[in-house]
């Protein structure tokens, strides 16, 4: 029976990266991804400010409902992606640098201009791929709200996807596992293997830069007062 690996990693308050889950799962579904999520939060999982992943509907669903209030970045890869295999070859590269015009904007409202500017240029010819930028390209644009510094970073699950990669070379070799625990014990290995590799870099996001951005955030916000 062919199974799947659901694998998360986190940014620690040190901003060092860490692999935080690995559990095999039958299918990739809400029900799956509740079950890890809530195995994290019983591990004592929290201050969760953002979740970047793809669009898997189970998987928005999860992560509305364990992390209310982080913000959730939609990866742009993947958008692209999505959109690239939609139109034909010869229109790729404009569509390309026109999604990049967006992504690397540096303000949410020149981005969202920018998404409407990107999009009427594709309406007459491509009216799915302009109604897709249209309705959906603020999901990739939550970085915004977070330090310039940790845009790049943060704007896909990039890392994650390589780190996939890895896994399918070394068990394409294996070929069928005997049981779900012989596939577990050589996934988390590896996730072991990468997750000490990233504690013994550089950390990967200056997180002083996020908590002075907490900071002010708590000190600009409407105070409420009862009178009476």
């Amino acid at each position: 029976m062919s199974q799947g690996v659901l694998i998360a990693y986190g940014v620690r308050d040190d901003g060092l990266r860490e692999i935080v889950a690995v559990q095999v799962a039958d299918t990739e579904s809400e029900a799956t991804y509740h079950e890890l999520f809530a195995d994290l939060k019983a591990r004592g999982l929290s201050g969760v400010q953002l979740v970047a992943s793809d669009a898997h509907p189970g998987l928005k669903a999860a992560i509305a409902r364990h992390f209310q209030g982080a913000s959730w970045q939609r990866c742009q890869v993947h958008f692209d992606r999505d959109l690239l295999s939609a139109v034909a070859y010869k229109h790729r590269k404009q569509l390309a640098a026109d999604l990049k015009e967006i992504w690397t904007t540096a303000t949410l409202p020149s981005a969202l201009a920018a998404a409407a500017r990107v999009a009427g240029s594709w309406r007459d010819t491509h009216p799915r791929i302009a109604d897709a930028i249209d309705e959906q390209c603020e999901e990739c644009l939550s970085v915004l709200h977070f330090p310039a510094g940790h845009r790049l970073f943060l704007r896909t699950n990039d890392a994650l996807e390589r780190f996939n990669q890895e896994i399918k070379r070394r068990t394409r070799v294996v070929r069928i596992f005997p049981n779900e625990e012989s596939c577990l014990r050589l996934v988390s290995a590896l996730c072991v293997e990468t997750s000490e590799e990233w504690m013994t870099n550089r950390r990967f996001l200056d997180m002083d830069a996020l908590r002075e951005m907490l900071e002010t955030k708590r000190e600009e916000a409407p105070k409420l007062a009862a009178v009476s």
